[in-house]
C-alpha cells in the first residue's frame, strides 16, 4: 500500500510539471562598434542588468562590442530582417533609411549640451524618432549624448586650406561626405573597425571622432594630433527592432523602456565625469591639440543645406532656433 501511495504522489508531481510549462526565455542581442572600455559598452551592459532584473531573467541581453556582429550598417540591416542582432547603438547611419536622423550629421548645428538635451527630448526629437520608426521599422528607446568631433592627424590642422586634399576615414553619411570635401578634403566611408589599421598602414591620413573614441580604439597609436575642430555635436540612438519590440509581452516591454531610462541616465553621468579626463588622458599617451580656425571651418559649411541638402532646410532652421 506505501509503495502505491508512493507511486501516486510521484505521478501526481509528474503530472503537474508537465501541465506547468517552463517559463520561456527570450535573449536579445546587442551589437555595438565600441570597445569594452567606451561608455557605450557600459550603458548596454548595465540595461542587460535592468532588464534582467526586471523581467525575472524572461529576458536576457547580450552584448557584443567591435563590430563583432558586423559594421554599424550590417548591423541595422540584420536588426530590420531579425538574423544577426536585435539591437544596436547608432547615429546618422540610419538616415539611409530614415531621411531626418540625416541631420544629425549636420556640421556646426548644435550648439551644446544643453541644446542637444531640448532638441534630442522635445518635439522635434519626437518627430526624428517617428520617422525612424515609420521608415526602417527600428524603435528608439532611448539616446546617448555624444562629445564634439574632432579632426586627428599626423600633422596639424589649423585651417581649411591644410586639410586641402587630405585622406580621411568618416562614416557612410552624406553630410559627413560633403561637408569635409566642402572644407578641401578628400573623405571616404569606411567600417569602423577597418580604422585602426587604415591609419596604420598609411591607407587613410585622418579619422574624426569624439574623443572617447579616440581614446578607447587607441587612436593615439597612430595619429600625433587632435584637432579641435568640434565640428559636428550630436546624439546617438539605442535602438531596437520593432518586430523584436513587439514580440515581447506588455510587462516586457515595460521593462525594456524602464531599463533604457536607466542606461541613459548611467551614461550621461558617465559622459560628463569622463570629458574631463579624455584630454589629459589622450595628453599624456603623446597626443598634441590644436586649436583651430573654427569659423573658416564652419564658413566653408554654412550654406551645405541649402545647396546639397534643401530637403533638410526646414528642420534645420527649426533646430537652430530652439533656445
Amino acid at each position: 500500500m506505501r509503495k502505491s501511495i508512493k507511486s501516486i504522489v510521484l505521478l501526481s508531481l509528474i503530472m503537474m510539471m508537465v501541465a506547468v510549462p517552463a517559463m520561456a526565455q527570450t535573449t536579445l542581442r546587442i551589437g555595438h562598434l565600441a570597445n569594452t572600455d567606451h561608455l557605450w559598452h557600459k550603458a548596454s551592459e548595465k540595461f542587460a542588468e535592468e532588464v534582467a532584473e526586471r523581467t525575472d531573467g524572461e529576458v536576457q541581453v547580450e552584448v557584443f562590442p567591435n563590430e563583432i556582429l558586423g559594421s554599424e550598417r550590417e548591423t541595422l540591416e540584420g536588426i530590420r530582417t531579425g538574423t544577426i542582432a536585435d539591437m544596436t547603438i547608432t547615429g546618422e547611419t540610419l538616415g539611409n533609411w530614415a531621411p531626418k536622423v540625416g541631420i544629425l550629421g549636420a556640421m556646426y548645428l548644435f550648439r551644446d549640451s544643453e541644446h542637444i538635451k531640448k532638441v534630442a527630448d522635445g518635439p522635434i526629437g519626437e518627430e526624428i524618432e517617428q520617422d525612424i520608426l515609420d521608415k526602417s521599422n527600428i524603435r528608439v528607446l532611448t539616446w546617448f549624448e555624444r562629445g564634439p568631433r574632432y579632426l586627428t592627424t599626423n600633422r596639424p590642422i589649423r585651417t581649411p586650406e591644410d586639410a586641402e586634399g587630405l585622406k580621411m576615414r568618416v562614416p557612410n553619411v552624406p553630410w559627413f561626405i560633403k561637408g569635409w570635401q566642402e572644407i578641401g578634403a578628400n573623405p571616404a566611408p569606411m567600417a569602423f573597425s577597418e580604422v585602426f589599421t587604415a591609419l596604420q598602414q598609411g591607407v587613410m591620413d585622418a579619422q574624426e571622432n569624439p574623443l572617447a573614441l579616440i581614446d578607447s580604439a587607441k587612436f593615439y597609436e597612430v595619429q600625433d594630433y587632435v584637432n579641435l575642430t568640434g565640428h559636428i555635436r550630436q546624439w546617438i540612438y539605442f535602438v531596437i527592432g520593432e518586430d523584436q519590440f513587439q514580440n515581447l509581452t506588455e510587462a516586457q516591454q515595460e521593462a525594456v523602456l524602464t531599463a533604457a531610462d536607466i542606461a541613459h541616465d548611467y551614461h550621461q553621468e558617465l559622459f560628463f565625469e569622463q570629458q574631463d579626463e579624455l584630454r589629459a588622458s589622450l595628453e599624456e599617451k603623446g597626443m598634441e591639440f590644436i586649436e583651430v580656425d573654427n569659423d573658416a571651418f564652419r564658413s566653408k559649411v554654412s550654406d551645405l543645406v541649402y545647396d546639397e541638402f534643401p530637403e533638410y532646410i526646414d528642420l534645420y532652421e527649426r533646430i537652430e532656433a530652439v533656445e
